[in-house]
């Protein structure tokens, strides 16, 4: 159950390569899905798992900057591997992955619960684009659309 001060994050990564120059981005909501902030980062040579987990881990890390009073955080990520080993559903077997999901779990004590979800691609296509632009463009960003 989403409480009011719920955040829905749509996080995307990719690698055009596997691995290859790489890339992450969000977009973070707030439970009626007013976009309230959208951000990428280009990783340089990642693999796509590596650039999922840094998706998430940006999104963290924006959330922990400016939205200190929100209480849940639901991720939806269309990479199933990555949100079923943030769920806890599977386990992590690949050192870096296992490395980048300690990481995420120490962000996370600083919040209220965080759930991840998989969703398609279809359901996850801003998040996406973001992923192309950063990836074209080669620089991250930030945009804060509301507080």
């Amino acid at each position: 159950m989403q409480t009011k001060d719920a955040l829905l994050v749509f996080c995307d990564g990719g690698a055009r390569g596997n691995p290859g120059p790489a890339a992450a981005a969000c977009v973070i909501t707030d439970r009626a899905g007013k976009k309230r902030y959208l951000c990428g980062k280009y990783l340089g040579e990642a693999t796509n798992n590596q650039a999922e987990y840094a998706a998430v881990r940006l999104a963290l890390g924006v959330i922990k900057e400016n939205y200190q009073d929100k209480k849940e955080i639901t991720f939806f990520l269309d990479s199933k591997l990555v949100a079923n080993q943030l769920a806890g559903l599977y386990k992590v077997k690949n050192p870096a992955l296992r490395d980048l999901n300690f990481k995420i779990r120490q962000l996370e004590s600083s919040q209220g619960g965080v759930y991840y979800q998989y969703v398609s691609r279809e359901q996850n296509k801003e998040a996406d684009m973001l992923v192309n632009k950063v990836l074209d463009k080669r620089s991250d960003f930030h945009e804060t659309l509301a507080k």
